[in-house]
């Protein structure tokens, strides 16, 4: 069964196996689940302090995430940060000061948005008038004006944003979470990616890595189309005799297997659970995923019905229905990498927005009015910004000196921004906000201690935050 490596293991609360054989379409070979136990017997410590599922180290504000990434890098000064000074001066050479900071190709001068900014709810945050849904929410919303990135490439500033570091082969922040916590829902996965079907994003698979974690603390991919998972239903043609066979042989595999190596038998009960997970699903996540239990109000809401964004609604309206059930994290992905605007970036970011722009707010407006907003920590942002000069004629470049993300819920005070950039919206100039804080800040809010969430290998104690002496952005929490 294809979804074995990834699932989440509920170790206290055991299908006997039995169990399992009823409800699990097909089987594996005892010389295929030999070699996983021995795979990641190898790969994981026994010791007690690379035990999972430890829980929280204080009282968490936020019990679930749904991550909205933003492939490519928005354009900060197009969508969240107003920049008059930019506009004013539209058309005019690069600063000199900006060639040292980063070198960008086929640059040209300065480059304003044609996009209007308005003050929006209580608090008068700037939103672009390219987000209008989004802009209901602003008193909800928390922007962060200064982010830094370490790096302008895609692959190392997805690994920086992701995982923390500029190198692959690292645990994504979803995977910690998956370590840390687990799931609150015994018939699915902790960790839950929704992805355009169609194709994977930049970068593929290591944006749900569980890097040098166990394989089973990786996301779990459902589709929005079709069956939620593949390879999970049984298979076509085979009897219900021909499988009571099958799962007998498994049995004694097993049993042999257990007899021959007692050092295994926790790893081999713990394989087990993975699988037994999978013959849940067959049920459970077919549930969850289906958007038409929803009412029509609330899938006008989201905008499944609408051409324009049917595709992206359906996966955030997917998202509250996961997090309603349990699922800890929820990382949803756009269609390819739209952000990347090197050229026509007025338009091509115009369309970005109105494929994202209303299943983003009816996403936070239904957590709200369900009560599941306060519990649920809600991050939009991509790898890094875009220049405010321009490239060729009329897009931007990436930049990584100063950016915008936001958050909302799960004990974020909302209504406010966090930062600066220059003038021109060119590098962070006030609380200038590294990725590690960012991370410190999410994990703090799960009631995670970002020094104290650990995985020991290689004679080090390693963890999301690394090197950085990461600080947890105060004034962001409730």
């Amino acid at each position: 069964m294809a979804c074995g490596n990834n699932e989440y293991l509920n170790m206290t609360d055991l299908l006997n196996r039995r169990d399992m054989f009823s409800r699990v379409g097909t089987g594996l070979t005892g010389i295929a689940l030999s070699s996983l136990l021995a795979d990641e017997a190898n790969a994981s410590s026994k010791t007690a302090k690379n035990a999972p599922f430890q829980g929280p180290h204080f009282q968490p504000k936020a019990t679930a995430v749904i991550q909205l990434f933003q492939h490519g890098g928005p354009s900060h000064m197009d969508l969240l940060d107003p920049k008059p000074m930019l506009n004013k001066h539209n058309g005019e050479p690069m600063p000199a000061e900006f060639k040292e900071l980063v070198k960008i190709s086929r640059h040209g001068g300065l480059m304003g948005t044609p996009f209007k900014f308005h003050r929006h709810g209580e608090s008068g945050v700037e939103f672009s008038n390219i987000l209008p849904h989004t802009a209901q929410c602003a008193d909800d919303i928390a922007v962060i004006r200064s982010m830094v990135s370490d790096h302008n490439n895609h692959e190392q500033a997805l690994w920086h944003m992701h995982t923390g570091k500029t190198i692959s082969g690292r645990p994504t922040i979803g995977a910690w979470v998956n370590y840390a916590l687990g799931s609150e829902n015994k018939d699915l996965p902790a960790y839950v990616v929704l992805r355009n079907d169609g194709s994977l994003p930049v970068d593929k698979t290591r944006n749900w890595s569980s890097g040098f974690l166990p394989p089973r603390f990786q996301g779990v991919h459902f589709r929005h189309t079709g069956s939620p998972v593949l390879h999970l239903e049984p298979m076509a043609g085979v009897s219900e005799e021909l499988q009571k066979l099958r799962f007998g042989l498994l049995n004694k595999i097993n049993a042999k297997h257990k007899e021959q190596n007692p050092a295994l038998d926790a790893q081999l009960e713990a394989r087990i659970a993975s699988y037994e997970l999978a013959g849940r699903m067959q049920v459970s996540a077919a549930e969850a995923l289906d958007v038409s239990a929803e009412t029509k109000d609330t899938q006008d809401l989201y905008g499944v019905n609408n051409p324009a964004c049917a595709s992206y609604a359906k996966r955030c309206l997917m998202a509250r229905r996961l997090v309603e059930r349990g699922v800890r994290y929820v990382q949803i992905f756009i269609r390819g990498q739209m952000w990347d605007t090197h050229a026509d970036n007025a338009n091509r970011t115009k369309q970005c927005c109105l494929e994202t722009d209303q299943p983003t707010a009816a996403l936070l407006k239904d957590l709200k009015q369900r009560g599941l907003l306060d519990s649920t920590l809600v991050f939009w942002g991509g790898e890094f910004g875009r220049t405010p000069v321009s490239q060729g004629s009329a897009g931007r470049d990436h930049h990584k000196q100063g950016f915008s993300v936001w958050l909302a819920g799960g004990g974020i005070k909302g209504g406010q921004t966090y930062g600066a950039t220059d003038e021109f919206g060119y590098y962070a100039t006030e609380n200038k906000t590294p990725v590690a804080d960012l991370h410190a800040t999410m994990l703090h809010l799960l009631g995670l201690d970002d020094k104290r969430l650990t995985y020991h290998r290689n004679g080090l104690d390693d963890r999301l935050t690394s090197i950085h002496d990461a600080h947890v952005i105060e004034p962001l929490i409730a």
